[in-house]
């Protein structure tokens, strides 16, 4: 049997698979493809939704979409929503605006992005319906326990970026992580755990989760609604009293973290020739693949 190349174009109809589950979607033909790039921040650095997607619609901002697998479900699941992706590592984000434009999905947006910087300079406060969260990076060295992404100043950033109302949903497989976002999250957020998966991706709504499950680890997820009953000025003066992330993030759990940077995670057999499906996670040479997905650590990706 030839091996798959996975650079060659997919015919229509071809549904992916990642790890052996279907990616959302199915490829279209390429006269249906649509821009789903976000590539420069426009003139004056802010967002304007209404001209960046053509319309007036919620919008959802998935921060460390990585692959985009999360993103392509919403998006799939909620024609009526648009959806901004970001990642500050290249070549995920590389992947993920491949599959959006592909699935010729007009309610999405990749770019490549720093969270801490789109969140306090290009998007406009109170204007997201919703700001999603999977499994950011804990780093396991105490040294670099200030490169977490949550903290109380992020969380007062995410707050502002909603909408009144708007929802903070998150969810992470680390527990010292999770027992820390229980205890800063409700500040800001009428935060309530959301007990078993999320009913649109009952095998996990991102790649992370998929694997994590698969390794019999227990996923942590919450979602709330912004309070607001919070002043502004309260809401600084609470963030800066609030603990930084300073947990020990337990070491022994770096063993996902290296399968998922290797590209491995118990991807099922499966063949090119099926019909209208291909399974394709990475490079088929393994050596190649390793090399690859190393580059696409979670360490460099600062979540």
């Amino acid at each position: 049997m030839a091996k798959e190349n996975p650079d060659k174009p997919l015919p229509p109809g071809t549904i992916e698979h990642e790890l052996g589950l279907p990616l959302p979607g199915a490829i279209l033909p390429p006269e249906k493809w649509t821009v789903s790039a976000l590539r420069d921040w426009p003139p004056g650095g802010v967002v304007d939704w209404e001209g960046l997607f053509g319309r007036r619609a919620p919008v959802v901002v998935d921060v460390g979409c990585g692959n985009g697998r999360s993103v392509l479900l919403g998006a799939i699941t909620h024609p009526e929503q648009d959806f901004l992706g970001l990642d500050n590592l290249p070549l995920v984000i590389r992947y993920a605006r491949k599959r959006a434009r592909q699935r010729g999905l007009g309610n999405v947006r990749f770019a490549v992005a720093d969270a801490r910087t789109a969140l306090g300079l290009h998007l406009p406060a109170g204007t997201v319906s919703q700001v999603h969260i999977y499994h950011p990076q804990p780093y396991y060295e105490p040294r670099q326990a200030n490169r977490r992404l949550i903290t109380p100043e992020f969380l007062l950033a995410v707050h502002r970026l909603l909408a009144p109302g708007g929802l903070l949903v998150i969810q992470t497989d680390n527990p010292a992580y999770w027992q820390y976002i229980r205890q800063v999250a409700p500040a800001f957020f009428d935060f309530q755990e959301h007990p078993g998966p999320w009913e649109d991706a009952p095998e996990g709504r991102s790649r992370r989760e998929i694997m994590a499950r698969r390794q019999g680890l227990p996923i942590f997820r919450g979602a709330g609604r912004a309070r607001t009953d919070i002043d502004p000025s309260a809401a600084r003066d609470l963030a800066a009293q609030l603990p930084p992330p300073a947990f020990n993030a337990d070491r022994r759990l770096m063993a996902l973290d290296e399968l998922e940077a290797a590209g491995l995670g118990g991807d099922a057999p499966g063949s090119a020739q099926e019909t209208g499906v291909v399974r394709r996670t990475g490079p088929a040479n393994p050596q190649r693949r390793k090399k690859i997905w190393r580059r696409r650590s979670r360490k460099d990706r600062g979540l």
